[in-house]
């Protein structure tokens, strides 16, 4: 971990940083709740929920429209953009 990512991640959670790590696991994790990738999401970035259910992300310069899963975890397809959204805007594995 660099000291940029680390200076990122000072601020947030036990519980934030967890669902961070798990986010960047190799192998992906498939027990990654929705609701703690949103919470996440709302501590390091903005979120705006939409009317159709959708909620739009916005994390420094870069925007995302994400549609919550169909069950309660996050699918490996999701995981893939929140990594690229997490990395450009300084954050990584710890």
């Amino acid at each position: 971990m660099t000291h940029s990512e680390h200076s990122e991640t000072e601020h947030l959670s036990n519980n934030h940083k967890d669902t961070l790590r798990k986010l960047f696991e190799h192998p992906t994790s498939h027990n990654i709740e929705w609701r703690e990738v949103v919470s996440l999401l709302e501590a390091v970035g903005t979120t705006e929920r939409r009317h159709d259910g959708k909620i739009k992300v916005t994390l420094g310069p870069y925007s995302q429209v994400l549609e919550r899963p169909r069950d309660k975890d996050v699918d490996t397809e999701e995981i893939v953009v929140l990594r690229r959204m997490l990395r450009q805007a300084g954050y990584g594995a710890e």
